[in-house]
């Protein structure tokens, strides 16, 4: 372990890799609130979040499991499910008057096309302002998920057991995973009536 006067300890969640503080100073400091994401294995989960001298406090915030509630049946953690999430906060952003905010991805890595960018994509769709390169967006395919139900389509036609394996989870839940981008639409337009509706 390093040693002397000037050496000086990490803060704790530096060490664990939880923050990058010179990062959070930087959005902090642009005194707009923060789009903020992050991963697990099974979903994604966003927050509109404004800093406050006490702390952080959380103005909006989801995870995909709240799709659910417009009729998703597709994966919570994929691309698609990412791009919806995004829609429903920068919806429910507006809502209570936050038009504009900066994305902190904390310590993701920023690859162009990620599921972060794709919450990104549809927090812009919605209406909220977020400087970004327009490069890292996914394209309206991908998010759509038509990559993923051309593949089903023919795997299908291919291997009808490993399509049933791999597609186990959308078909349990009573959705053909050839049906993906449709049943996107569908449930982008509920939550687009939705919210609408709530803040009428």
């Amino acid at each position: 372990m390093a040693r002397g006067s000037r050496y000086k300890v990490p803060f704790r969640r530096r060490l664990a890799g939880l923050t990058n503080y010179r990062k959070r100073r930087k959005l902090i400091l642009s005194k707009k609130p923060r789009l903020v994401v992050r991963k697990t294995n099974r979903h994604i989960h966003a927050q509109i979040v404004i800093a406050k001298p006490q702390g952080d406090v959380t103005v909006v915030g989801f995870d995909t499991r709240a799709l659910q509630k417009f009729g998703w049946r597709g994966d919570e953690n994929n691309t698609s499910a990412a791009y919806l999430l995004g829609y429903l906060i920068g919806q429910k952003a507006k809502e209570v008057g936050i038009g504009e905010a900066v994305l902190d991805i904390g310590l993701h890595r920023p690859t162009a096309g990620c599921r972060a960018f794709a919450v990104l994509k549809g927090a812009l769709d919605a209406g909220l302002e977020i400087p970004h390169g327009e490069g890292v967006l996914p394209d309206d395919d991908r998010v759509r998920g038509v990559h993923v139900a051309e593949y089903a389509k023919q795997l299908r036609e291919q291997d009808l057991e490993l399509y049933n394996a791999k597609f186990s989870r959308y078909l349990k839940r009573g959705l053909n995973p050839e049906d993906l981008p449709q049943h996107f639409d569908e449930v982008k337009k509920k939550i687009s009536e939705k919210t609408l509706k709530s803040g009428a």
